[in-house]
């Protein structure tokens, strides 16, 4: 039996299609098909009831699976401690960004340890804190950046910046000109938010919940830029972080909201039980020694 057998059925699996799960692993139908054929051969039971419109695993597949799964986790690992013994000559880390995030410094962090490690290589995620956590927790990211607070009990995490939401409005709107806005005066307007996947969405209605009012959403996005074209578009306002909008269009205005402000506080985040491997910890050392540094000078 080899290895590649196991997670080729995984992939079947997650995927309850042999078709797409050969589009993921970048190979034919018809030769995952045999690889599969030969597993249940080689096991003497079905591992899929084909019968249905919908693969689905038999009795026996999903005990199979379940196996499949740990022999997969063991063989990773083995592969990551061999690259530890590399050097850091070569190895993959994952990491989750939030797209509301100015991402500029930390891919310049980034860049600077590609270049000292240039057999290293990334997967950038964009996602809400929410999934950047949930996977963080289920070994599919290494790190992750997310919007405090976090689960304690689960991950590590090391703040690195803290900055307020600033209202964003078109240019012909009454409150554009005002120098601060208080929080209850937009009782009355229209939201566009991230939506629920996102941290900011929660903390923002919160928000505005305590000062007596339920904010009216007339839009939810992933997308930042989506939400800044609405917001030129002179359909609604939107509260963004202030380093966001020291680079909005001249279609939008900031504006400072006060009483209460609304602030969030960005971190790096790990787990405490899943594996960590060498070139994730090394990259962690070398990101939190450049942050820290740039707090200093």
């Amino acid at each position: 039996m080899d290895i590649k057998h196991l997670q080729y059925f995984i992939e079947v699996s997650n995927f309850n299609s042999f078709s797409r799960a050969a589009d993921h692993l970048f190979i034919t139908q018809p030769t995952i098909s045999k690889m599969i054929k030969n597993l249940e051969s080689e096991l003497g039971v079905a591992l899929f009831d084909r019968s249905r419109k919908q693969l689905a695993l038999t009795d026996a597949g999903l005990i199979i699976l379940e196996q499949a799964k740990l022999i997969d986790k063991a063989f990773k690992n083995l592969e990551t401690e061999l690259d530890n013994l590399t050097g850091l000559k070569k190895g993959h880390i994952r990491i989750g960004l939030p797209p509301i995030f100015n991402a500029h410094d930390f891919l310049k962090i980034v860049g600077s340890f590609h270049e000292k490690y240039p057999g290293i290589t990334f997967q950038l995620v964009e996602d809400g804190s929410k999934k950047i956590e949930e996977d963080v927790g289920k070994n599919l990211l290494d790190v992750g950046i997310i919007v405090l607070p976090t689960k304690n009990e689960l991950f590590n995490h090391f703040s690195f910046m803290e900055e307020d939401l600033k209202l964003i409005l078109h240019p012909s709107h009454p409150l554009a000109e005002r120098e601060e806005v208080q929080l209850a005066e937009l009782a009355n307007e229209s939201f566009i938010l991230f939506n629920k996947d996102f941290v900011l969405n929660d903390r923002i209605i919160h928000s505005c919940n305590n000062v007596g009012f339920n904010p009216h959403i007339i839009s939810e996005s992933s997308q930042q830029s989506f939400i800044e074209e609405m917001v030129s578009f002179k359909l609604g306002i939107s509260l963004l972080p202030e380093s966001i909008c020291n680079n909005l269009n001249k279609n939008i205005k900031s504006v400072k909201v006060v009483n209460p402000s609304i602030s969030w506080n960005l971190a790096i985040i790990w787990s405490k039980d899943q594996y960590f491997s060498f070139a994730a910890k090394e990259w962690l050392k070398f990101t939190k020694e450049q942050l820290t540094k740039g707090f200093q000078d």
